[in-house]
């Protein structure tokens, strides 16, 4: 009976964590919407110095050292990635029509006219997806932003179809890749 008891308490808690944790239906369109808010940081980047790493000096009281590009620098990485997640919490599900759903930025979430409890929960749900993604491309992602590989206008390429392979390009539309996914493949929810 005890053990009963516990291997459908383990059940429910299986199901519940991972109910919440792929909560995603679209995983292309959330994705799309990271790349978005990391855009976001490429494009307010300002211009900075190199990194002057050259705080010893020899015999000759000369300094020695690295003086390293900061576009090309572990630093550039950190500040574009720490804190992308958290801002992933501003985001929202909208129902575009009675089909199709999209995510937008939340500036004010007193003005949202859906159940605001369903769209926080939301709101976690695609922060935890940032997670688990940039989990998953962190490193490749890394050295793609440091060799200058992502540029402005090409982040979802780089994050969602050549690192996540959330969507595919084919024929000008974006496609879910998913194989859990039973929609038209539109990558739309």
């Amino acid at each position: 009976m005890a053990n009963s008891i516990l291997n459908l308490i383990l059940i429910v808690s299986i199901a519940i964590f991972s109910n919440s944790t792929y909560a995603i239906d679209d995983k292309c369109s959330a994705c799309n919407a990271i790349a978005e808010e990391l855009e976001r940081g490429l494009l307010r980047e300002k211009p900075r110095n190199h990194l002057d790493m050259r705080h010893r000096l020899d015999s000759k009281g000369q300094r020695q050292g690295k003086l390293i590009d900061y576009r090309v620098s572990d630093l550039r990485v950190v500040e574009l990635l720490d804190g992308l997640c958290e801002k992933m919490q501003d985001y929202t599900l909208d129902k575009v029509d009675s089909s199709r759903q999209t995510w937008i930025k939340v500036t004010n979430w007193d003005n949202l006219e859906i159940n605001k409890q369903e769209a926080r929960a939301y709101s976690k749900d695609i922060s935890s997806f940032c997670g688990r993604l940039l989990e998953e491309t962190e490193d490749e992602l890394s050295e793609l932003i440091k060799e200058g590989s992502v540029k402005v206008g090409e982040v979802n390429k780089v994050l969602c179809q050549d690192l996540g392979r959330y969507c595919s390009q084919t024929s000008g539309k974006k496609k879910v890749v998913d194989d859990e996914d039973t929609s038209d493949g539109e990558g739309e929810l």
